[in-house]
C-alpha cells in the first residue's frame, strides 16, 4: 500500500513520500487504524532541515527490510514539528520523562492507539553502533513488550499522565507579587555563564540566544557597562566566526564548537528575524560598523532567498546539500586562489584564515574572520581602504562561484509565527537604518499573512502551494502581535493597528486560562490531545506566553485597554514563581517584567508630513528599547480616542507612561530629554 504523504503540504513529509514505509500523517484515519489493528503507533518527529533526519530516512525509512518490519507491527505517523509544534512539544516533554535524555530530532515515540508513549528515543541507527540499537532490532523487542506488558504500559501512562499535568505552571505555588530581583539574578548568571574569550553563554554546541543577548541590551541603559559588554562582544564574535554566512549573510542554528566557528549548517528564519532586530539595536547602542554590515547583508539574504513572490518568508535552508552537510559553504585553497588574482588572494587569505591549517573535516576551509583588515592591511604596507576594496572584490568573486553550486534544500512552507519573528526584525532594521525596501519586504510579509492566512477572525499556522490551513497556536497570534506593534513603528498603518486588535482579542477569547492566569499552547476549540501546554520558558523560539504579555502590556498601553493589561498581569503573576528562582530559563517574560514595573513610554507625534518625518528619524538615532513611537500624519481619519490627538504646530509629541502624560511638546530636543527619562528598573 503506498504511504499517504505526498499531498501533505510539509516538504519534510513530502520526502519521505517515496519511502517503502507505509507513512500516515497525523490525523483521525491513522489513530482509527491503530484502535481498530490494536498497533501501536510509531510516531516520527522532523523537520526539512535536520541532518540527522535525513541521516535516519537513508539508513532506514529507505530501507525495504525496517520498511518491511515497520509495516508489519506498527502504524507509522510522520509529523512535521514546524507545522505541529504541538504535537511536538507534548512528545519532546514525555520523552525526557520516559528516558530522562534530553530529546532531539529526530523524534521516535511509541504510543499506545490512545496516543499515549511507552517508549521513546531520538536517532536511531539501522545497525547497532554508538551504543545504540539496531532500528529494527529494536522494533522487533517494543512490538513484543507491546504485546506482552498491556498492564505494565497501563500503569506507566498513568504515571506519565499525572507527570505531565504537573508541568503546568500553578501547581502548589505560593503567589507572589511580582519585583525586580529576577532581572539582577537573571544579569548575575549571563556573567557567570558568559565566555569572556570567545562571547556567548556557556560551551558547545553554542547558541546565539537572541533573547538573552536583547535583556542585556536592554540592561544597559541603565549605564551598566557590563550588560553591554556581554551582548555587543558576543554579537562581534558571532559576525566574524562561522555561524555567520560570510559571503551571503544570514546566521546558521548553531556553533558545533565555543569559537563559533563551524556551525550546524542549517540556517532558519526563527533566528534570523531575532538577529537582524539585535544587531541594529546594537549599532544604535555603540555605533560598530560591523553590526550595521551583518544587518544590510542579512536583510538582503532575506530578500534574495526566503522571500516568496506571494510576500511570505520561507522556513529554512537545509544544512545538505548533494547529501553532504555544509558542502555548499565550504572551500579548498586551491579553489579559491583559482577565482581571486593574486592581490585579492593576499587579502582573503588571512582575513579568513586560508593560511592556517583547514577548519572542516580536515581536508576544507569554512571561512571565518581571523585576521582583522587594519592587520592584514599594515601587514601589506597598503591603506584600509585599498584592503576593504581587494576584500569586497574577492568575496563577490567567490559569491558567484558558490551561486553555481547545487544549493542546499529550502523548505518553502509559510509559517505564521516564524513570520511574525521576520516581520519583527526586517520592519525594525527598517527604521534604524531607514531602508524603505526592508519596510516594504516587512509589508508583503504582514499583507500576506493578514490575506491568506487570517480567515474569519482566526489564524491559521501554515501555507503552501496554495493551501493555508492547520489551527494556528499561541505563538502565531503572539508573535504576530508583536510584529504589528513593530511594524507601526516603522509606517503607521490603520489596518496594522486593526490587525493587532483583532489578534489580541482572539488571543484572549480562545487561548487565555482566565482564572489561573496564562495561555495555552493550543486554542479552546484544538484536537484533543494528551496534554494540553501551557509553557512560559523559552526554546528554541521565544517564549509565546513571554510574547503575549510583552505585546498585550505594549497594545494595552497604547490603547488604554484594561482587558489587555490584565490580562498580561494575570499571566506574569502565573509564571512569576518559576521566573523568581530560574530566571535563565524564561529571559522573554524577564522582559516582560521590566516593563511591567516600569511601563514602556508611548510617544505619539501628530503633525505635517515633512515634519513628522524629521522627527521620527531624530528619535530613530537614539537606542530607546523602552519606548514605542508612533508617527500619525494629520489627516489620518478613524483612530481611537487614546490616539486621537491634533497637533497646535507643525508636529506635537503625546509621552506617556503608564497612568501618567506630559503635557504636549513641540520642541525636539526637549523630546528627546524626555525620553531619555522614560530608563526601566
Amino acid at each position: 500500500m503506498p504511504n499517504r504523504l505526498a499531498n501533505e503540504t510539509s516538504p519534510y513529509l513530502r520526502q519521505h513520500a517515496a519511502n517503502p514505509v507505509n507513512w500516515h500523517p497525523w490525523g483521525e484515519e491513522a489513530l482509527r487504524l491503530s484502535r481498530e489493528q490494536d498497533k501501536p503507533i510509531l510516531l516520527s518527529v522532523g523537520y526539512s532541515a535536520c541532518h540527522w533526519c535525513h541521516v535516519m530516512a537513508h539508513e532506514s525509512f529507505e530501507d525495504e527490510e525496517v520498511a518491511a518490519i515497520m509495516n508489519r507491527h506498527f502504524i507509522n505517523i510522520k509529523v512535521d514539528r514546524e507545522e505541529r509544534p504541538d504535537l511536538d512539544q507534548i512528545y519532546q516533554t514525555a520523552q525526557y520523562m520516559l528516558t530522562q535524555r534530553s530529546g532531539g530530532w529526530p523524534l521516535t515515540m511509541f504510543l499506545t492507539p490512545e496516543q499515549k508513549p511507552f517508549f521513546g528515543g531520538t536517532y536511531f541507527p539501522k545497525e547497532p553502533r554508538y551504543g545504540l540499537p539496531g532500528f529494527g532490532g529494536l522494533l522487533e523487542r517494543i512490538a513484543q513488550f507491546y504485546r506482552e506488558h498491556r498492564d505494565e504500559i497501563g500503569k506507566q501512562n498513568e504515571s506519565l499522565l499525572a507527570a505531565l499535568e504537573r508541568t503546568l505552571p500553578g501547581k502548589s505555588q505560593q503567589t507572589q507579587e511580582p519585583g525586580a530581583e529576577p532581572l539582577q539574578r537573571l544579569l548575575a548568571q549571563l556573567q557567570n555563564s558568559f565566555d569572556e574569550v570567545h562571547g556567548g553563554f556557556g560551551d558547545a554546541p553554542k547558541f546565539p540566544h537572541p533573547a538573552e543577548i536583547e535583556f542585556c541590551l536592554r540592561r544597559s541603559t541603565s549605564g551598566d557597562g557590563t550588560a553591554l559588554h556581554l551582548a555587543c562582544f558576543t554579537l562581534e564574535k558571532m559576525a566574524k566566526g562561522g555561524i555567520y554566512d560570510q559571503l551571503g549573510g544570514g546566521f546558521c542554528r548553531y556553533s558545533v564548537d565555543q569559537y563559533w566557528a563551524i556551525p550546524h549548517f542549517e540556517k532558519m528564519l526563527y533566528d534570523n528575524g531575532p538577529l537582524l532586530r539585535l544587531y541594529a539595536d546594537a549599532w544604535l547602542a555603540n555605533r560598530n560598523p560591523l553590526f550595521k554590515t551583518v544587518a544590510e547583508e542579512t536583510a538582503a539574504w532575506v530578500m534574495r532567498e526566503m522571500q516568496s513572490p506571494e510576500g511570505g518568508y520561507y522556513s529554512t535552508l537545509d544544512a545538505d546539500s548533494e547529501h553532504k552537510e555544509g558542502k555548499f559553504y565550504v572551500w579548498t585553497r586551491e579553489e579559491i586562489a583559482s577565482l581571486l588574482n593574486a592581490e585579492e588572494y593576499a587579502v582573503a587569505a588571512p582575513h579568513y584564515g586560508l593560511d592556517r591549517a583547514p577548519n572542516f573535516e580536515g581536508e576544507f576551509w569554512h571561512l571565518n574572520v581571523y585576521k582583522s583588515l587594519d592587520e592584514v592591511a599594515k601587514t601589506l604596507s597598503i591603506s584600509i581602504e585599498e584592503a576593504q576594496h581587494r576584500l569586497d572584490s574577492a568575496r563577490q568573486k567567490l559569491f558567484a562561484a558558490r551561486e553555481k553550486r547545487v544549493h542546499p534544500g529550502r523548505d518553502e512552507k509559510i509559517l505564521t509565527s516564524w513570520n511574525g519573528l521576520m516581520i519583527k526584525g526586517m520592519a525594525h532594521a527598517a527604521r534604524v537604518f531607514g531602508h524603505e525596501d526592508w519596510l516594504a519586504s516587512a509589508q508583503r510579509a504582514c499583507d500576506f499573512v493578514r490575506n491568506t492566512l487570517w480567515r474569519d477572525r482566526r489564524l491559521l499556522a501554515t501555507y503552501k502551494d496554495g493551501r493555508a490551513h492547520l489551527n494556528a497556536y499561541l505563538d502565531d497570534y503572539a508573535f504576530m502581535l508583536d510584529a504589528l506593534l513593530e511594524l507601526m513603528q516603522a509606517q503607521f498603518r490603520k489596518a496594522d493597528l486593526d490587525f493587532a486588535n483583532d489578534l489580541a482579542s482572539v488571543m484572549l477569547e480562545q487561548f487565555e486560562d482566565r482564572e489561573p492566569g496564562g495561555f495555552f499552547f493550543t486554542s479552546h476549540d484544538h484536537e484533543k490531545l494528551i496534554h494540553r501546554p501551557k509553557a512560559g520558558h523559552d526554546n528554541a523560539t521565544p517564549s509565546g506566553n513571554g510574547i503575549a504579555i510583552f505585546a498585550l502590556q505594549r497594545l494595552g498601553h497604547l490603547l488604554g485597554e484594561p482587558r489587555y493589561l490584565e490580562a498580561a498581569e494575570r499571566a506574569l503573576k502565573l509564571f512569576y514563581p518559576e521566573v523568581s528562582s530560574r530566571p535563565s530559563g524564561y529571559t522573554t517574560i524577564v522582559i516582560a517584567l521590566e516593563e511591567f514595573l516600569t511601563p514602556p513610554q508611548i510617544i505619539t507625534l501628530r503633525g505635517e508630513n515633512n515634519h513628522l518625518t524629521e522627527w521620527q528619524r531624530e528619535l530613530q538615532r537614539d537606542y530607546l528599547p523602552h519606548a514605542l513611537v508612533l508617527a500619525l500624519p494629520e489627516n489620518l481619519a478613524g483612530l481611537p480616542q487614546s490616539l486621537d490627538r491634533k497637533a497646535a504646530g507643525p508636529v506635537n509629541a503625546w509621552v506617556c507612561q503608564g497612568v501618567k502624560c506630559l503635557p504636549p511638546i513641540d520642541n525636539l530636543q526637549q523630546l528627546k530629554q524626555a525620553c531619555k527619562t522614560g530608563a526601566a528598573v
